[in-house]
């Protein structure tokens, strides 16, 4: 199963909110199964970001299911919004990337050729976590839309990595496990599955 097939079938199988027809629809005609994960980072090829995405996914449903951490949190999240979460947290990376060509030099012929490379054109410059629950709440609506504590984890999923005063990142992870769980979840899937180092 590609990691396409993959994402689509956990998508399908969980995610049962107004709208999330739509948004399916809306992934399906954008580049969000072809792009990047990063532009030289984990999943920096083609199809990157669905794997990154399924791995986050599988990453999240793991860390929630040990018995220490269910002990802490004292709840448990439903199938749909484990799905919600680990599945659209980066779609803010939908027309993120772009193919453009660089120069190198051939260490075996010693001659320069023409490479392509992904770059960033931000088509909708509107931070990361943020943009990725804007995206969201445009399809899924009424009874159906984010919880906050939703899009709070999706909003602050990069944990302090983000870019913002790190005293309100800790307090939306205190406040939100969830949150603190998908940052877990991310990052594993990032530099422990997936890594420069490992395609």
């Amino acid at each position: 199963m590609t990691a396409k097939e993959e994402f689509i079938s956990i998508y399908t199988e969980n995610i049962k909110r107004k709208g999330a027809d739509k948004l399916l629809e809306y992934l399906e005609k954008s580049d969000f199964f072809t792009a990047p994960s990063s532009t030289r980072y984990h999943g920096s090829y083609e199809g990157g970001l669905v794997e990154h995405s399924v791995n986050v996914y599988h990453c999240l449903k793991d860390y929630l299911s040990r018995p220490r951490v269910k002990e802490v949190y004292g709840m448990e999240y439903s199938e749909e919004t484990i799905a919600i979460v680990a599945l659209l947290h980066d779609l803010c990376k939908i027309n993120f990337y772009t193919i453009e060509m660089r120069n190198r030099k051939n260490e075996e012929t010693g001659k320069w050729e023409k490479y392509p490379y992904y770059a960033i054109n931000d088509t909708l410059p509107y931070g990361h976590g943020e943009k990725s629950v804007y995206i969201i709440s445009g399809f899924l609506y009424g009874e159906g839309r984010l919880t906050r504590e939703e899009a709070f984890a999706i909003r602050y999923h990069m944990g302090f990595s983000g870019l913002e005063d790190k005293n309100t990142i800790g307090k939306a992870l205190e406040m939100y496990p969830l949150a603190c769980a998908l940052n877990v979840a991310d990052m594993e899937a990032s530099y422990f599955i997936e890594g420069s180092i490992k395609k």
